[in-house]
């Protein structure tokens, strides 16, 4: 059930998206080593860009897993305000 204020008590599955950018790492700084290797400067720059994309949310990732449970709740927070019963 929607509650309206999805937007403000929206949870993002940290972990899962720090991984997922710790492989985007992983195959930016590969593709971009192969892509300058090989003399291929416009897909080491397309490389490039992208691996400051994955670098960027990378580092947002971490930020907010240090902040705590302010953006990271647990499982005894719900993710809305409970309905008081009326409707």
């Amino acid at each position: 059930m929607r509650t309206g204020s999805e937007p403000a008590t929206a949870r993002s599955a940290l972990r899962t998206r720090f991984w997922l950018s710790v492989w985007g790492e992983v195959w930016t700084v590969f593709g971009t080593v192969a892509f300058v290797l090989v003399g291929r400067p416009g897909w080491a720059a397309a490389c490039a860009a992208l691996w400051l994309v994955v670098t960027v949310d990378l580092a947002v990732v971490l930020r907010h897993i240090r902040q705590g449970p302010h953006w990271q709740p647990g499982r005894d927070i719900p993710p809305y305000r409970p309905l008081d019963g009326r409707r």
